[in-house]
C-alpha cells in the first residue's frame, strides 16, 4: 500500500508544482487526441451514417469490417503507419516518422472507425418511417439526413467519446511512430501513456503510477464534460 500512497502524492506534487514536462506531456496527448478524434468525426460520421441508410450487396461484409474497427489491435495500426511513413514507405518523403502527425495519423485510424461504428449502428436504430415522413412532407435528401442525425444526436456523442477515449488511452502505435522524444528538457512527442511506459521501463513505479492517475483524471474530466453535454441534449430532446 506504500507505493500507492506515495504515487497518489507523487501525483498531487507533480501537478501542483507545475512541473514543466508533466504540463508538457498533458497537453501533447491532448493535442493529438483532440485532433485525431476531430479528424475522425469528419470521416467516421458519414461513413457511419452513410452504412447506416444505405443496403446493398456486401453490406454485411462491410459492416463486419466497419464493425472490426471496434476492436483494431494498436499495435498492427503503428505498424502500417511506420511501413507508410519508413524511408522506404510511400509517404516516407514527408518526414513524418517520430512526429505529432505520425502520431495524429495512428490515433486517427484508431478513432475513426469507432466513430464511424457506432454512428452506423445510432443511424440504423431511426425508424425508416422518420425518412419516409420527411420524403413525404417535401424535405430534399439532405435535410432529411440531417433530421436523422439530429434524432441520432444522444449516440452521436456517445460515438465521440468513444472515439476520444480509444484515441487518449493508446499507447503501442503511438509510441511505434512517435517515440517518446524529448529535445533540450522540452517534451516533442511524449504522451502520458508512452511516458508511463518509459517511466516503468526506467523502474521509477512510484512516478509511473502518479503518471497513470493523472491520465486517469484527465480522461475522467474529458469524459465528464462530454457526458454533460450527451445528458443535456438527451434532456433537451426529451422535452422537445
Amino acid at each position: 500500500m506504500g507505493l500507492f500512497w506515495e504515487a497518489i502524492k507523487q501525483a498531487f506534487h507533480l501537478l501542483i508544482s507545475g512541473d514543466r514536462y508533466v504540463y508538457e506531456v498533458m497537453l501533447m496527448s491532448l493535442r493529438v487526441a483532440g485532433l485525431a478524434t476531430a479528424i475522425g468525426m469528419i470521416v467516421g460520421i458519414p461513413i457511419g451514417t452513410w452504412m447506416g441508410f444505405k443496403r446493398f450487396a456486401g453490406w454485411g461484409v462491410a459492416a463486419s469490417i466497419l464493425n472490426l474497427g471496434l476492436m483494431l489491435p494498436p499495435v498492427v495500426v503503428g505498424l502500417f503507419v511506420f511501413m507508410l511513413l519508413s524511408r522506404q514507405g510511400p509517404l516516407g518523403s514527408l518526414g513524418w516518422l517520430y512526429s505529432v502527425p505520425a502520431m495524429v495519423m495512428a490515433e486517427t485510424i484508431i478513432a475513426a472507425p469507432v466513430i464511424a461504428a457506432i454512428t452506423m449502428a445510432a443511424v440504423g436504430s431511426i425508424p425508416k418511417d422518420v425518412r419516409l415522413q420527411a420524403l413525404g412532407l417535401g424535405a430534399s435528401r439532405r435535410q432529411t439526413t440531417w433530421l436523422v442525425l439530429r434524432e441520432a444526436r444522444v449516440s452521436l456523442l456517445a460515438a465521440i467519446v468513444a472515439g476520444f477515449g480509444a484515441a487518449i488511452s493508446e499507447v503501442g502505435a503511438v509510441q511505434m511512430v512517435g517515440g517518446n522524444l524529448s529535445i533540450d528538457g522540452h517534451n516533442q512527442t511524449g504522451t502520458m501513456t508512452t511516458a508511463l511506459m518509459a517511466l516503468v521501463r526506467q523502474g521509477q513505479y512510484a512516478v509511473a503510477m502518479a503518471f497513470g492517475i493523472i491520465l486517469l483524471v484527465l480522461a475522467f474530466v474529458i469524459t465528464l464534460l462530454l457526458t454533460k453535454t450527451q445528458q443535456g441534449v438527451r434532456r433537451r430532446w426529451l422535452q422537445s
